[in-house]
């Protein structure tokens, strides 16, 4: 399948909420959409084992519970069963069906649901799906409804399982539009997650691991949503050797994302169980493993939601802070409590591991603010500082505006490691990637632009830009196309990649006072405190510069602040250390006005269309 056709399937099944009208809002039709999705498909995927498998569970009976849950298990070809005697199905001769009996169709589909193996009822719990049933049966739709999911094939022939994937992603995707919810908090465009796969893979030596035969991989995301991120993942390792072994790790809070992605992990027979619901901050489902050995990953990826504040978690996160320093997670500094992106930064560093150990490598997307918002000493800053001065980042990636479903602000992609090529020691790269994007037939919220992606018959932009990341290159340009203005395409060459020393990054910023006077303007003299002795500062005239780390402090002093206020002097006690990356400045182009004369010609061209349009209407 395609990406239209699996469009199209979670389209069509979003199309039965025509039945919901009126009995549900629109912003409560997934609450049926989704766990009769994820139902269908694990009845499709049972359905040519059904038979054997109530005869293996027949034939076993006296066995403890663990036994037969192995034996069913091993019939089924997955680790999930159901034990019903009806299935999910349209009706047949030779089947029995849920559907046979609709005076009493609620009954069989509740006993239907907990005939499932645990590991499937624990999913639908959190759907709550229990409540819909009777909520349908009541209102008189639930026939209907059930028959109309009965008749979907979601067979793996039909639908495979990666589809199956892009379809759940759809739906809650869709869902959240109409319910007018943070669509990205559970849902990043597949061509970004397949960028931060790719550059997270692309060192040479990481190619050369994730090519050894049977080679085990950890991959972890600490807001895994519907696990979009962890199947890129996963897919792109098995595409590089079929051998190797990638394990997947997730943690979410929202109960509906991590039904989806549990259900999706089941259906792929990945480890269900390592895909754990709670917060992440407050309960952190990895701390250590089955050994009792602090958990880590060999990569991690992450979309954590943009702006999001972290009130709920202030008193437990700054205990840890307080009682751990740098031996917890958020040793470094806490961001402002209106904004927790960098948290989930924090805590993806604390799961890397040793350099001794081969090290890490994390990809996360933030908005602009984590790049600049904070001044000297605030936590912000503290958070850019150490990750920078241990030489954990990477590169930046600037990304085309309107790519998300749920904003159009510009985004970045962050790459971070504590094992850096050594040819990137002490270097960070950014990259500027924003003109990378081609337009969307149809738009979808908020994304009206798109990576192109080769495996979709489109440009390789995202090959581009990964090369452009190899390459390593200062000062590299590319050429793009400049959209037609007057009917005339142009071409322009673009920088598009600059590397910076760690230190380009950081300044001081530091205090300059000047002296209080009195009515005559005479010099008042400090009496007691710090500056006993000395001219007592004037908190009104007191002023900051920011020194960049790479210049002498009073060097600058002498040339930028002594000409202006000769009586000044530094305040060394309040000289903070920032560290900001002002992407935009790196990358600022000076665009010349137009000519006039090509103005007028557009204002010409546009006069004459809409001339044109009136005739054709009073025609």
């Amino acid at each position: 399948m395609n990406t239209e056709t699996h469009s199209q399937l979670a389209s069509f099944i979003w199309s039965i909420c025509n039945l919901l009208r009126g009995p549900y809002k629109r912003n409560e039709y997934r609450k049926v959409i989704l766990p009769l999705t994820v139902l269908r498909r694990f009845d499709c995927l049972l359905a040519p084992t059904k038979q054997q498998a109530l005869a293996a569970f027949a034939k076993n009976q006296g066995k403890s519970e663990k036994i037969i849950d192995s034996i069913v298990c091993k019939t089924t070809g997955y680790s999930f069963y159901n034990l019903h005697k009806l299935e999910f199905a349209l009706p047949q001769k030779d089947h029995n069906s849920l559907l046979d009996d609709p005076n009493h169709l609620a009954q069989h589909l509740d006993k239907y649901i907990n005939a499932f193996s645990p590991n499937v009822r624990a999913i639908m719990e959190k759907f709550k799906f229990d409540e819909q049933i009777l909520h349908m049966r009541d209102k008189n739709i639930l026939y209907e409804v059930i028959k109309k999911f009965a008749a979907l094939d979601l067979s793996t022939e039909h639908v495979d399982n990666m589809q199956m994937g892009y379809v759940f992603e759809e739906l809650i995707r869709i869902g959240a539009e109409q319910s007018n919810e943070e669509a990205g908090e559970h849902f990043t465009p597949r061509e970004v997650i397949k960028l931060m796969v790719d550059l997270l893979f692309n060192p040479e030596e990481d190619m050369r691991i994730l090519r050894k035969s049977h080679v085990v991989t950890k991959i972890f995301d600490p807001a895994c949503g519907t696990g979009g991120m962890l199947s890129e993942a996963e897919k792109r390792i098995r595409e590089l050797n079929t051998k190797a072994k990638p394990i997947l790790y997730g943690q979410d809070w929202n109960d509906e994302a991590w039904a989806v992605c549990r259900a999706d992990m089941l259906i792929k027979d990945e480890d269900a169980e390592n895909i754990q619901l709670g917060d992440t901050f407050c309960n952190d489902a990895f701390k250590y493993d089955e050994n009792g050995e602090k958990f880590t990953f060999d990569y991690m990826l992450a979309n954590p939601p943009f702006g999001v504040e972290w009130k709920q978690q202030q008193r437990f996160i700054e205990n840890e802070r307080d009682t751990l320093g740098s031996d917890g997670r958020f040793g470094a500094g806490l961001p402002r409590i209106n904004d927790g992106a960098l948290l989930f930064l924090q805590h993806m560093c604390s799961k890397m591991h040793p350099q001794e150990k081969g090290g890490s490598r994390i990809a996360i997307v933030f908005n602009g603010s984590p790049l600049f918002t904070g001044d000297a000493g605030s936590g912000e800053s503290e958070i850019r500082r150490w990750i920078i001065e241990h030489d954990g980042l990477e590169a930046v990636v600037a990304l085309p505006d309107q790519l998300f479903y749920n904003t159009g602000i510009g985004t970045y992609i962050w790459i971070v490691t504590n094992r850096k090529e050594a040819r990137r020691r002490g270097k960070v790269q950014l990259i500027d990637a924003r003109n990378f994007f081609i337009k969307m037939k149809k738009s979808l919220g908020n994304k009206r632009n798109k990576i192109g992606d080769k495996s979709e018959g489109e440009p390789d932009q995202i090959g581009e830009i990964v090369r452009i990341h190899g390459n390593f290159q200062d000062g590299e340009t590319h050429e793009f196309v400049i959209p037609a203005q007057a009917g005339i395409q142009s071409r322009k060459k673009l920088i598009v990649s600059h590397i910076f020393d760690n230190a380009d990054f950081g300044y001081s910023k530091i205090t300059v006072e000047r002296p209080l006077r009195d009515e005559h303007g005479n010099v008042v003299i400090a009496g007691k405190g710090k500056n006993k002795g000395n001219p007592e500062p004037d908190a009104e005239l007191r002023d900051t510069e920011n020194v960049p780390l790479k210049e002498s402090i009073e060097d600058y002093f002498q040339r930028e602040v002594l000409p202006h206020v000769p009586d000044g002097w530094i305040d060394p006690s309040k000289t903070k250390v920032g560290y900001e990356i002002p992407f935009n400045r790196h990358f600022y182009r000076y665009e010349a006005p137009r000519e006039l004369e090509v103005i007028e010609a557009e204002i010409k061209g546009l006069e004459e269309d809409i001339l044109a349009l009136l005739k054709e209407a009073t025609a």
